[in-house]
């Protein structure tokens, strides 16, 4: 016995039929679930050339392979697509409480191809599969979806439904929308929502009671125990939060030191992901007035923001499945300023920071209320944040005038300016209509593209390249440009990688413009982390638990105990290593060249910036990084493309034969 279901769901909505699909056993054991499943089937099914809003593109929702084990940090499921963002591999990943009932219905993975005619939703108990009429929740939002979908579904049921579901920017194909489940927690990257809206697929409830297998649950509860003590161990004074703006100060100017991954799991049980708020305006890692600005431009903001401010207002913490930690929370945000909500899901870093200093807003409150809209409305942060940056400073330069903008004066923290966009470019009325496919898009149509920052297409997340190098090269050579999840210096300096796999380097201390250099070690850094991350995605881990470091979050003895194998680090990460090569190969395919992924010259320090810890940084070895990456990879050190060798070591050859 394994974690596997051993089974995926096809749902074509052109034929209106859904079809239960056995896997090959040799599969789970080259990708595991999760993403790695996902690559494996998208890359033998979609064909080359698919138009990402057409019938051809399939859209899979995966569970990992450890949800439902009893392993700990392992609720994450993970919505792939052909990207309409960039043209490519596009992926988003969520929490919550949907990835266990994708197994509870008897599947590892559902996969949807084709085009309704009408609005619709899937419905699946593991007993009845039916594509039912969606057509009187169209034009809801997400939440409003989820709750009156409830309310028509649960006294059916034989346990409540789980339920993902587009909002408004998915039904209006938005480019940069998400999809949502649990009131708002988005799977908010590559366009994944404007692909489930070109499907007129409004909702995926799922509603199944099948239990789920594992080798040797005691050997799990042994290890989840384990993590529980360590946890329980980590115990601080309250109220260190109005520190953190300090601890980014110093964090600035020292030198680069490996972190205790354990602390992680401490930060982020405490305050959640806007921990890194006032860290990150002080230290350099959080971008500032659109990635051109210092903590001078955003002076006050480490203390407007810090987490002890939200902790005040949190109701009560959220965990996601099998989770100890609980960083998410419910905010009541009644009565305050801008807000027209009672409550909202607590904002992650991402969303403070880009609609926080990145616009110099200092107004948590505007930030509160934004959150709510766009969770709603199911639209990303970053990629919105990043596009009102851009209309700001194409505003300041000229670029766009009142005439553009409805009569918008769109300045730096301008606070009912910024709301006032946000709410255009989710009705897509007007202005916020020209802007609501994202920053590439908008500069093509209006100029300023020196002030777009994206990659490939996509936004970048909310954390500097030039404050840790190593983002930059993920940033454009992971096959969903500009995700900030992959991969990161300080992420590596925290798991103890080179524990587990006898290829990783360890993570020493040394200066930090070591960093900016190009060699050999760097580049297996970033081969680590990103073979890491896959791994995790596959197993449907959540990345805090990987940044608690390996012997914390124990993954691979975790594996060991759920698939019933007995394998060791260096196998896991050669099967990350393959599903990033066939997310790579995707690309390939689909006639994306990798090396067309730039960073930006504001993001590369060109020019550098005059004061702050960044201070006269530039990325000048940038380009070399990313091509000593790929020849980590065994991929083309000019073109990104894995080589021959690489695709037979890896058995990537063979296992296309697998497909169904």
């Amino acid at each position: 016995m394994t974690s596997f279901m051993g089974k995926i769901l096809c749902v074509d909505l052109s034929a209106g039929t859904a079809d239960s699909v056995e896997i090959p056993p040799q599969v789970y054991e080259a990708v595991l679930a999760g993403k790695g499943l996902e690559a494996w089937y998208l890359y033998n099914r979609i064909p080359p050339g698919a138009d990402p809003l057409g019938p051809d593109n399939i859209l899979g929702f995966a569970a990992g392979a450890l949800c439902g084990t009893g392993a700990f940090l392992t609720g994450r499921w993970t919505v792939a697509c052909k990207s309409p963002l960039t043209g490519g591999w596009g992926d988003a990943n969520c929490g919550g409480l949907f990835a266990p009932a994708i197994k509870q219905c008897g599947y590892d993975a559902i996969f949807v191809s084709g085009v309704s005619a009408r609005p619709v939703y899937l419905f699946c108990d593991g007993k009845v599969t039916e594509i039912r009429d969606a057509s009187e929740y169209w034009g809801m939002d997400a939440t409003e979806t989820e709750n009156t979908l409830h309310a028509a579904l649960d006294p059916a049921c034989r346990k409540r439904p789980c339920i993902a579901c587009i909002g408004q920017a998915g039904e209006k194909l938005s480019l940069i929308s998400g999809i949502c489940n649990e009131g708002g927690r988005i799977a908010a990257r590559s366009g994944v929502g404007a692909v489930m809206g070109s499907k007129k697929l409004k909702a995926v409830v799922l509603a199944g009671t099948r239990p789920m297998p594992c080798a040797d649950p005691e050997a799990v509860k042994a290890l989840s125990r384990e993590l529980g003590r360590k946890l329980l161990k980590m115990t601080l004074p309250s109220g260190l939060g109005v520190f953190i703006g300090a601890g980014g100060r110093m964090m600035g100017h020292l030198p680069y030191m490996p972190l205790d991954g354990s602390m992680t799991a401490y930060m982020f049980r405490e305050w959640g992901t806007q921990v890194n708020t006032s860290l990150a305006i002080t230290s350099g890692d959080g971008p500032i007035k659109n990635w051109g600005g210092t903590p001078k431009d955003a002076r006050g903001m480490a203390e407007i923001y810090q987490p002890e401010h939200i902790n005040r207002i949190e109701l009560a913490k959220y965990h996601c499945y099998s989770c100890p930690l609980g960083c998410g929370g419910r905010l009541n945000i009644r009565g305050r300023k801008y807000v027209s909500f009672d409550e909202t899901h607590k904002p992650e870093y991402e969303t403070v920071e880009a609609f926080g200093p990145l616009l110099l807003n200092a107004s948590p409150d505007s930030v509160y209320q934004i959150n709510e809209l766009l969770n709603r409305a199911g639209m990303d942060t970053i990629s919105a944040g990043n596009t009102v940056a851009w209309a700001i400073e194409c505003y300041e330069n000229g670029i766009l005038t009142r005439d553009h903008t409805d009569g918008l004066e769109l300045s730096w923290g301008n606070t009912e300016a910024i709301l006032a966009l946000v709410r255009k470019m989710i009705q897509r009325e007007g202005f916020g209509d020209a802007i609501a496919d994202g920053v590439k898009r908008a500069s093509e149509r209006f100029g300023g593209r020196e002030y777009a920052m994206h990659i490939g297409g996509q936004e970048p997340g909310m954390h500097d390249a030039r404050n840790d190098p190593q983002l930059g090269v993920h940033f454009v050579a992971e096959p969903a440009p500009g995700k900030h999840t992959v991969g990161m210096g300080l992420e590596y300096g925290a798991m103890s990688l080179c524990d587990i796999c006898s290829w990783a380097p360890p993570a020493t201390p040394h200066p930090k413009a070591e960093n900016l250099e190009d060699s050999e070690r760097l580049a297996y850094i970033s081969k680590a982390n990103a073979c890491y991350t896959m791994l995790t995605d596959g197993a449907g881990g959540c990345y805090y638990g990987q940044m608690m470091g390996v012997h914390m979050w124990k993954l691979v003895d975790y594996l060991n105990a759920a698939e019933g194998w007995n394998y060791d680090g260096d196998h896991y990460m050669e099967i990350g290593e393959r599903i990033q090569t066939l997310r790579q190969l995707f690309n390939i395919r689909q006639g994306v060249d990798p090396a067309s992924f730039r960073l930006p010259k504001r993001m590369l320090g060109e020019p550098p910036l005059a004061s702050g810890p960044l201070k006269g940084v530039t990325l000048s070895h940038h380009r070399e990084q990313v091509s000593s990456h790929w020849r980590a990879f065994g991929w083309d050190e000019k073109t990104g493309e894995p080589l021959p060798e690489t695709i037979r070591r890896l058995g990537i050859d063979q296992l296309t034969e697998e497909i169904p």
